[in-house]
């Protein structure tokens, strides 16, 4: 009898478990007697673990264990802390922690050698711990949507870093450190509280995309001008009055850009004095004519 009574209670909850919410994902499996590797998918590329939008508070520890993983998706939850133990997953290649409420990175993160993609915006972050430097291999890094007002001077160790997002925080000036990072190809530093950008720019020979829209700037240096692999340069949303004679010697550079994905100059919403603002209305061609007779005659 008693039997038949648990028999009947186990069903009831099982029943009771189906009509409720849905459960997240890792506590599904684990319900039902599943190893947790059952949540890892074996791609082509890479064995990678999503735990998106699950509503977490707090990483499951059975997370850590998962040393195979080298795609990892824990964005868009409620994580305050990522403990120590993320040094242990010391072959992913993919991290995603953004849209959490994280206030700092453990210092283990120094631990993923392997790691090249790390995404931490839409956090609280004041800071970016120096290990992280240790990540030799990381080639595309997203700090946007922070409070962070400086960089580690360690940093200057990233050297296959591409791609570096910092727009969104509290920085006052471009971080010296970046000036070393000879491989960038994409820096956005738009929405934080610039005033110039230093001569120092030249040494990022490889920059592509440069975007400082949205802050207080107010001239662009001379040396911005000398690298030729510039495509797209938006200073949009600045105190920008003058343009440096120089800037026709950005060749690739291919048209005034209105729409903020297009290529080319962005200069609009900006105090230019005159005649620039008719100037630029003309179109890239006219303003760069303008700019280079404006030298010669000087």
């Amino acid at each position: 009898m008693g039997t038949e009574h648990s028999k009947n209670e186990e069903r009831r909850s099982m029943v009771f478990l189906r009509k409720g919410p849905k459960l997240p994902a890792w506590e599904d499996a684990l319900l039902a007697g599943r190893e947790p590797k059952a949540l890892l998918k074996r791609g082509l590329r890479y064995v990678s673990l999503s735990l998106i939008m699950k509503g977490m508070t707090s990483t499951p520890d059975f997370l850590w264990g998962l040393h195979e993983v080298q795609k990892l998706n824990l964005s868009r939850n409620q994580l305050v802390v990522i403990p120590p133990s993320l040094g242990k997953l010391d072959r992913l290649v993919v991290l995603n922690l953004g849209g959490n409420c994280l206030k700092c990175l453990p210092k283990e993160i120094g631990l993923l050698r392997n790691l090249k993609v790390l995404f931490v915006n839409m956090n609280c972050l004041k800071e970016v711990p120096a290990e992280l430097s240790l990540c030799r291999k990381l080639e595309v890094l997203s700090l946007s949507h922070n409070c962070i007002s400086q960089l580690p001077l360690s940093f200057t160790d990233l050297t296959s870093l591409r791609k570096l997002n910092l727009s969104n925080n509290r920085f006052v000036q471009i971080p010296l450190c970046i000036f070393a990072l000879r491989s960038l190809d994409f820096l956005h530093l738009g929405s934080n509280q610039l005033e110039n950008i230093a001569e120092s720019i030249q040494y990022l020979v490889n920059l592509q995309i440069f975007i400082v829209e949205n802050n207080n700037i107010r001239s662009l240096p001379r040396s911005l001008c000398y690298i030729s692999t510039l495509e797209l340069l938006n200073a949009d949303y600045n105190a920008i009055q003058t343009l440096p004679d120089e800037l026709y010697l950005l060749r690739r550079l291919r048209r005034i850009a209105w729409n903020p994905m297009d290529k080319g100059l962005h200069i609009a919403h900006n105090p230019l004095s005159r005649p620039l603002p008719e100037v630029v209305e003309g179109g890239l061609d006219v303003l760069f004519s303008y700019l280079r007779d404006k030298k010669e005659r000087n």
